[in-house]
């Protein structure tokens, strides 16, 4: 299946434009919509005042940047964290056996895991910008066995 490593900056750029499109829309209504009912909703469940405007921030600008794929590493990483502590302090709350309650963070911190790990792909302005240092002809080639 070699011929899919040629298909990995396309196969990047779909994770990257679907992870950022639920990230911008996932953080819109918590600075725009409802702010104030969204750091109503943060303070009963224990986290600091602001909270929520710093999440709502970092999923709107973070989306864009995924979008756009520019300084995708360490956004992606953040928002790995964010999902990881958005299932410890609120959606395991019936256990790590309901699976229901947190499949959903559980595989959006997972994708953006993997963009964090994975870097952005050809097709992102982090690769026209800050281009990575292995050239495009070995990035995907496996090495051959001795």
């Amino acid at each position: 299946m070699l011929f899919l490593v040629g298909l990995r900056p396309l196969g990047l750029l779909v994770l990257r434009l679907a992870l950022g499109l639920i990230f911008l829309f996932h953080g819109y209504p918590k600075l725009f919509s409802a702010p104030r009912q969204t750091a109503e909703m943060f303070a009963k469940l224990g986290f600091a005042n602001g909270t929520s405007y710093a999440i709502g921030a970092l999923e709107v600008f973070g989306g864009i940047l995924l979008v756009v794929g520019f300084f995708t590493r360490p956004i992606a990483l953040l928002l790995a964290a964010e999902m990881g502590v958005a299932m410890w302090k609120v959606h395991l709350a019936k256990g790590y056996l309901a699976v229901h309650e947190y499949e959903f963070p559980l595989i959006v911190g997972a994708a953006a895991l993997a963009l964090a790990t994975c870097g952005p792909g050809g097709i992102s302005l982090d690769e026209i910008l800050l281009p990575s240092k292995t050239p495009r002809a070995a990035a995907g080639k496996p090495k051959p066995a001795k």
